[in-house]
């Protein structure tokens, strides 16, 4: 088997030493070439010349739930098909890991290592789901090129916490669950809790107006604190189409009452009330804003939209697993 291993060399949780034992195990049992990235988007590039040829069996993305992204649009930049391309493993080296996690792989990198070795031993493989944004046609947006997400995605308050994460860690700060936390109350401190209503418009259907958060997801859990996972979603799936959890009402009562439920979540069990809006398996939507208001997918920020529309693309992303 050929395989490109594409390194993040600053996720957080895996050290040059660890990095470097998890590229001899792996170059053990295939023909390995790895690639440390050196820029944004180095990743989405490195994944795409290796979908393009004919060399690379299978692409590897040893880093967090951003580099696993890039190397997913680098994969399907010529859109979905399962049946041709090199396939994608995943080897966690992030802070949260929650499409490595949703998958069923150990959230430690020399753990899943060895699940990976496994797994390509024995075949093992699925063909997932994947979510798609892109700009609305007829919109201002409209000339956005589409980006795929691999669990989530998010316009308003949720993207904005995001944006302010990653503000903290240009400016020298360490990614981790702690940050998340404050990042969240001073989103909610903000203005962004008092300004710009989102309505999601669905083809034959009657719009939901007046929602002031809006989650996407492609699978459960929707993320991570710690070790807790949190279903803002628990029927979603990468066998189904895209799930979305809104809420129209963010007050401190309304926030406490929807934390303190996310913060109990289970697969059974997500947030819900009069306030919330709850859609299953959806495979087309958009979400218009009446002002510009952040996105993000798979917790990188993507800037300031006013429409955007989702799809739900099945069996398009074969995986090691």
């Amino acid at each position: 088997m050929r395989a490109l291993l594409v390194v993040n060399p600053a996720a957080t949780t895996t050290s040059a030493r660890t990095r470097d034992v998890l590229i001899h195990a792996l170059a053990s049992e295939m023909k390995l070439e790895a690639v440390t990235t050196e820029y944004r988007g180095h990743a989405r590039d490195l994944a795409r010349q290796a979908a393009e040829g004919d060399e690379i069996d299978l692409v590897v993305a040893l880093g967090g739930d951003g580099t696993v992204n890039e190397v997913v649009n680098g994969l399907m930049d010529h859109g979905p098909d399962p049946e041709r391309g090199p396939r994608l493993a995943v080897v966690p080296g992030g802070s949260t890991n929650v499409f490595a996690r949703a998958l069923g792989l150990p959230n430690d990198a020399v753990e899943a290592t060895g699940a990976l070795l496994d797994a390509i031993e024995r075949g093992s493989e699925r063909t997932v789901g994947l979510g798609m944004a892109k700009g609305t046609p007829g919109t201002a947006d409209e000339a956005i090129p589409g980006r795929w997400f691999t669990f989530c995605a998010g316009l308003g308050f949720d993207a904005g916490v995001v944006g302010r994460v990653e503000q903290q860690r240009e400016s020298g700060k360490r990614s981790t669950h702690a940050l998340y936390v404050r990042q969240v109350v001073r989103q909610f401190l903000g203005e962004q809790r008092r300004h710009g209503s989102i309505t999601l418009e669905q083809p034959g259907r009657e719009p939901i107006e007046d929602l002031l958060l809006s989650i996407v997801c492609n699978t459960a859990p929707w993320s991570y604190l710690g070790n807790r996972p949190l279903y803002a979603a628990p029927r979603a799936s990468f066998d189904t189409g895209l799930d979305v959890l809104g809420l129209t009402r963010l007050t401190t009562p309304a926030v406490t009452r929807y934390a303190t439920q996310l913060l109990t979540s289970s697969p059974e069990r997500g947030p819900q009330g009069k306030h919330a809006v709850s859609l299953h398996d959806l495979n087309e939507f958009t979400l218009h804003s009446k002002v510009p208001l952040p996105l993000q997918m798979d917790g990188d920020h993507l800037g300031l939209r006013t429409s955007v529309t989702f799809l739900g693309v099945g069996r398009a992303l074969r995986v090691i697993v």
